[in-house]
């Protein structure tokens, strides 16, 4: 790798631990990932795996700046945040991987990870009472994954609570209410690309693709389309991840209320490698607590 490709990573890691990078290092930054991004497609082979391991190194390392800086200042991160680096880590996860040189050092840290993601997960669903049910992972897993719940929760019959209904369901709800989603939504070719927004959100014609998109392809979902479902449906839907914090709360109104249903889902980074999951969360069984009382025991 050239020396000054060497420079510019250096400046990546010591720019993001800034809290806030200056617009030179921003740049910088992303014209280092579209240049990796681009080597991709590079006819030499060296250049493709050196490229993608690059960004598998520079994708995990963001994912653990976040949670650090989570963790520092005990602050949610916003939901277009959130929305935002989902997003990349799929693009650049998608891309990267197909070209990614087996490493044995890479594999092993991310099973580790994904051990301690599946205990954190479990502590927090042992409190709450309730166990995974596994959702297939096929693109479709939040709205399956919902709509398990609703089933459950007896807010759709059974035979409407499918992946298709949900989908329907957000797409139509972000459709007709873009002043509260648009803010949610960055324009897919950033602020300074075609047709963006002077904000950098999406144009009237981009927003209809997306919702088309969400309605009727296997695109995953994510932040927006959990607070649609939550205003849809009009209940809470709590999300358990390994992350902080250990449970995202998203309400159907603006002020915090009881209510007596909650949908809750978990949320994966680690379970399938470097994809995203989610999978519904069901009370425990009696058998189940009961086997789970057993394992304790014995372990």
């Amino acid at each position: 790798m050239a020396g000054s490709r060497k420079n510019k990573i250096k400046k990546f890691v010591s720019s993001s631990r800034n809290s806030t990078p200056d617009q030179a290092q921003t740049e910088d930054n992303d014209q280092l990932v579209d240049d990796l991004l681009a080597e991709l497609d590079s006819r030499n082979q060296t250049v493709q795996q050196e490229s993608a391991t690059v960004l598998l190194e520079i994708q995990e390392h963001k994912e653990n700046t976040v949670q650090d800086n989570a963790r520092s200042s005990k602050k949610k991160q916003d939901s277009k945040s959130r929305h935002e680096a989902r997003q990349q880590a799929r693009k650049v996860a998608a891309l990267a991987q197909n070209h990614a040189p087996i490493d044995p050092v890479a594999g092993a840290r991310l099973e580790r990870e994904a051990k301690e993601e599946e205990v954190s997960i479990k502590e927090t669903c042992d409190k709450l009472g309730v166990q995974t049910h596994e959702i297939p992972p096929d693109g479709h897993c939040l709205f399956s994954a919902v709509a398990d719940q609703l089933a459950l929760l007896n807010i759709l019959p059974p035979n409407q609570a499918n992946y298709v209904t949900v989908r329907a369901a957000a797409s139509n709800f972000i459709y007709t209410h873009p002043d509260d989603f648009l803010p949610f939504l960055p324009s897919a070719f950033g602020e300074d690309g075609v047709g963006a927004t002077s904000a950098g959100f999406m144009t009237p014609q981009q927003f209809e693709q997306y919702c088309m998109s969400i309605k009727d392809t296997g695109t995953w979902g994510g932040e927006p389309e959990i607070l649609a479902l939550s205003r849809v449906y009009n209940v809470p839907i709590h999300v358990v991840q390994g992350g902080v914090p250990r449970i995202v709360e998203h309400n159907p109104g603006p002020s915090p209320r009881s209510f007596s249903k909650v949908v809750r889902i978990s949320f994966h980074r680690r379970m399938y490698g470097l994809g995203e999951h989610y999978n519904s969360l069901r009370p425990k069984t009696t058998i189940s607590q009961v086997a789970g009382r057993i394992q304790s025991a014995f372990s």
